[in-house]
């Protein structure tokens, strides 16, 4: 578990933030959780929260690794982007409230451009999810983006 707040791990604020909290990271995984609550940004009317919601928390578990990676080096919390998932599968349509959500995120590819592939799992009693995540941590997120839209301004 840390001691940094999930607000100055992840680029996300307030609602946003999905997942409760981190339980562990290392230098090549990531165990995060969370609890369904009935009020959640997502949730259904009956209060449980779509399995497809799972791609997110484990997009920001893998946030919240590189964001624990910066903080261990004193560096600031850089912006990333999930350019997509392969194979998301899981066993359910919705999870259920109440229920205690586990996402491990493992790296399995990380290069020196920032780009990199994360194996993804949720799991809780009964429930199975999994996907790979393709990510994308440019070195200087801010100066990246106004590339991009110096680009499309053009």
């Amino acid at each position: 578990m840390t001691d940094w707040p999930l607000a100055e791990l992840l680029p996300h604020a307030g609602d946003m933030i999905l997942i409760d909290r981190i339980l562990s990271f290392d230098d090549e995984q990531i165990h995060t959780t969370l609890t369904v609550k009935p009020d959640g940004l997502f949730s259904l009317p009956d209060g449980s929260l779509p399995a497809w919601v799972g791609v997110e928390l484990m997009a920001q578990s893998v946030a919240a690794f590189a964001g624990c990676h910066a903080r261990q080096k004193g560096n600031a919390v850089e912006l990333g982007f999930l350019l997509g998932t392969r194979k998301f599968e899981c066993n359910v349509e919705a999870f259920p409230v109440g229920c205690e959500l586990t996402i491990h995120g493992i790296r399995s590819l990380e290069d020196d451009n920032g780009m990199g592939v994360f194996e993804c799992h949720i799991n809780a009693p009964g429930i199975e999810a999994s996907a790979r995540l393709n990510v994308f941590r440019p070195p200087h997120a801010a100066q990246y983006l106004e590339q991009l839209k110096e680009s499309n301004d053009d």
